[in-house]
């Protein structure tokens, strides 16, 4: 690879000399921008918030080290190869590094541009494409994912995965394939052909009609929380409408530079709320969220959509959001209980919302909330990358679990459904695990969901330790 030297202290810039087309080694679409490349002064803020470099401590794989990649990618000074490819691709998307800078650099929209480029102009390689597109044929599908639930729970009931795992033969397979295997969630079978419906009364005087997106893997394998998300809304004086045309937004082809999916999945959102008079669109999946709200950058270029999508975008709300705008008026019953919060990386750094979810659960009495030690740094969920990358995924998955044992918690919560398996998975115990409106709405409906919690994962240990003799 071209020598990639330069003095720390220099700006960024852009070699004006044009290269080719003028845009090096990307073509004219929407090429990461020369005057967001400059913004970055090496300044170095970025470098202890982003996962990679604190994995492998690597210039490249850092956000200032990739921003002056994509230099060099503009000037045509070096090969859009694999190993270009490959630094990039490492990079999480967590959008740490643009809450660290101090500068403004907006990384967030370099790394999007960047994306789509290296999809349209480097071929993976055959089994790469063959996984990614198992990905892509299934999670967007609730109506697919439902059919994978019930093979996964015969499974799990059939004892094929316990023998799986005492034999050993588990590890025989391939890490991306370990990865899916360990991460697939469990399932309530009578519960997967549950449906939200399409319009749910406010609790008493109605304060807001809101939209509400029910998500793909949300709406297959985390109903509840869409169940718990309603009710809390409606008792916090929303009228609640649910389009049952709705179908998958679009967050995780974006994230991963499937740029013709994303937008065309983006328009077909739009289309289902366009007739749905409402003025807030909820989102309660942090992913999801994060890309609803760039549907206006995302659609600029379509005379039809353009208009449409940056007005769609305008009314998106995190749950946690609305919530703390509105202000609670559904009485709060006791939660007591310590309560570690982590922050969903695109709730947190890519939306910026960080003090809502805090602010709503503190509206529980008795429950104390408490942050985690590196917070900023994220768990390895990050949309598609456990799957695709799982062995730095799990090197981020034990040290996020390590920080949240760290200020014993007896729960979790955290607005995103992939760092709750993703988690889940390395936890070495049982730790009860909730999205916040599923704590609030416990505590409206005057339940105590962690000490339930509790004494179920208790039961089969106090049924062990009275067992008879020779039973194991």
């Amino acid at each position: 690879m071209t020598d990639i030297s330069r003095d720390e202290d220099q700006r960024v810039t852009v070699d004006p000399v044009a290269i080719g087309n003028g845009a090096g080694v990307f073509d004219l679409h929407h090429p990461p921008s020369d005057e967001l490349i400059s913004d970055c002064v090496h300044c170095g803020f970025c470098l202890p918030t982003c996962p990679t470099y604190a994995l492998w401590g690597e210039e490249m794989d850092s956000p200032r080290g990739r921003i002056y990649l994509m230099k060099l990618g503009k000037e045509g000074k070096v090969a859009l190869d694999d190993t270009y490819m490959q630094h990039f691709d490492m990079c999480l998307g967590c959008m740490a590094c643009v809450t660290a800078c101090p500068s403004g650099v907006q990384y967030d929209k370099l790394i999007e541009a960047v994306r789509p480029q290296l999809e349209r102009h480097r071929r993976r390689s055959l089994l790469d494409r063959l996984f990614r597109g198992l990905i892509f044929a299934l999670f967007p599908y609730p109506s697919r994912l439902r059919v994978a639930a019930v093979l996964g729970e015969l499974y799990r009931r059939s004892g094929l995965r316990a023998l799986l795992h005492r034999s050993g033969l588990v590890s025989l397979l391939p890490r991306r394939l370990q990865a899916v295997e360990a991460l697939m969630p469990p399932a309530r079978l009578r519960r997967l052909a549950t449906r939200t419906p399409a319009v749910t009364p406010a609790v008493g005087t109605t304060r807001r009609r809101v939209g509400f997106l029910t998500g793909c893997v949300q709406r297959v394998f985390f109903a509840d929380v869409n169940q718990a998300t309603v009710r809390v809304l409606a008792a916090e004086g929303c009228e609640v409408v649910a389009p049952p045309t709705q179908r998958c937004c679009g967050a995780l082809s974006e994230h991963a530079g499937r740029e013709p999916e994303a937008l065309d999945r983006a328009r077909r959102l739009i289309d289902a709320f366009a007739d749905v008079d409402v003025e807030t669109i909820v989102s309660n999946v942090a992913g999801c969220g994060s890309t609803l709200k760039e549907y206006g950058r995302l659609l600029r270029d379509d005379p039809e959509y353009a208009e449409r999508a940056a007005a769609f975008s305008a009314k998106v709300r995190d749950v946690s959001e609305l919530l703390a705008e509105l202000g609670p008026v559904a009485p709060r019953h006791p939660i007591e209980a310590r309560l570690a919060y982590h922050d969903a990386c695109h709730l947190g750094h890519a939306q910026g919302v960080r003090s809502q979810p805090r602010e709503v659960l503190r509206t529980i009495p008795g429950l104390q909330v408490t942050d985690i030690p590196e917070a900023e740094i994220c768990c390895g969920s990050a949309g598609i990358y456990n799957l695709v990358h799982p062995e730095p995924a799990e090197e981020l998955g034990r040290r996020k679990v390590e920080n949240v044992l760290s200020v014993k918690p007896d729960a979790l919560a955290t607005a995103n459904p992939g760092c709750l398996l993703q988690i889940r998975r390395y936890w070495p115990g049982d730790l009860p695990m909730f999205h916040p409106v599923e704590l609030l709405d416990a505590s409206i409906r005057g339940v105590d969901p962690i000490a339930a919690a509790t004494a179920r994962s208790a039961r089969p240990r106090l049924e062990a330790r009275t067992a008879e003799p020779g039973s194991f």
